[in-house]
């Protein structure tokens, strides 16, 4: 079995964050390496009181995927990586753990990942026994801001979750804290399809302005500006966004028939009375999203 203790928290989180899509969305091996126990966190010093807001919770508590990516399209990106069994992957922002342990179990990798997602962190555990792959990827519930491997790895990701960073520069430098030489850093973003006409329409997208995002090509050239090359990408398509999106619109429902005098009912109606529309008229339309593969020059 592979031993997996080779990871440390090593800076403090930030300010408490207010979260949008951006900041949510919102993936080589040693013997040394541990898989973290059951009830392991990287808080354990101040407790697991860590967690996303409630709404998240809700919402996506029946995703796999927490992100735009359909199970293809994570398929897609495993196999463009070219991954060799025993390439060892970290994982800062890892959701459910659809992406560590579906790789795991196609290309032989091992991994851990973290997550502020208490109920997240649980489904990926429970994943990763579904799959027979717990002997090979573990997970930790926890804020990856700071978290930084030990030992070196073979990719680093983080996929859709780059506030942990301060944004795309800062979660590649911290990404490239924990990789080894030659390795491949991902990183999930959004970027314009096109761009909105006016601020109101970047604020339906639930970008905070039109300036949070680029449009692809100059997604990729920014890329090159902090000395990387992009060496592969995969991207979502509107029905991956529909997929995340549409979802959680069931997902709400159930919940609200479940939970009626839920002090967040309220909150959960209007949310789902409102998504359907704003979808289809704001993220489907203007939004993209894709996995970009990097490697240092």
């Amino acid at each position: 079995m592979p031993d997996f203790d080779s990871f440390e928290f090593l800076l403090p989180s930030p300010e408490p964050i207010c979260y949008t899509f951006a900041q949510l969305v919102a993936p080589s091996c040693s013997r040394n390496m541990r898989i973290p126990d059951n009830d392991e966190n990287i808080n354990n010093k101040e407790g697991s009181g860590v967690d996303i807001p409630r709404i998240f919770t809700i919402t996506e508590s029946a995703h796999r995927i927490h992100n735009p990516f359909t199970p293809e399209k994570l398929a897609t990106l495993g196999a463009a990586l070219r991954l060799e069994p025993g390439t060892r992957v970290l994982d800062l922002g890892s959701g459910s753990g659809e992406m560590l342990c579906t790789w795991a179990r196609e290309y032989g990798i091992s991994g851990v990942g973290i997550d502020m997602s208490q109920l997240f962190t649980e489904q990926a555990k429970r994943r990763a026994v579904e799959l027979g792959v717990a002997d090979r990827v573990g997970f930790i519930h926890g804020d990856a801001a700071g978290y930084v491997a030990d030992e070196k790895v073979g990719v680093a990701a983080c996929v859709g979750a780059t506030w942990i960073g301060g944004g795309v520069v800062g979660t590649i430098e911290l990404l490239a804290r924990s990789l080894r030489t030659g390795g491949i850093i991902l990183i999930g973003e959004p970027y314009w399809r096109q761009f909105p006409p006016t601020e109101d329409v970047a604020k339906g997208c639930l970008a905070n302005s039109i300036a949070d995002f680029r449009i692809l090509p100059e997604l990729l050239a920014s890329f090159g500006h902090v000395g990387y090359d992009v060496v592969e990408m995969v991207l979502a398509d509107q029905d991956g966004w529909d997929r995340y999106e549409a979802a959680k619109w069931l997902t709400m429902r159930r919940w609200l028939e479940a939970n009626p005098d839920d002090e967040f009912a309220q909150e959960v109606r209007a949310k789902l009375t409102a998504e359907p529309e704003r979808h289809a008229a704001y993220t489907r339309e203007y939004l993209g999203w894709g996995v970009f593969a990097l490697m240092s020059r």
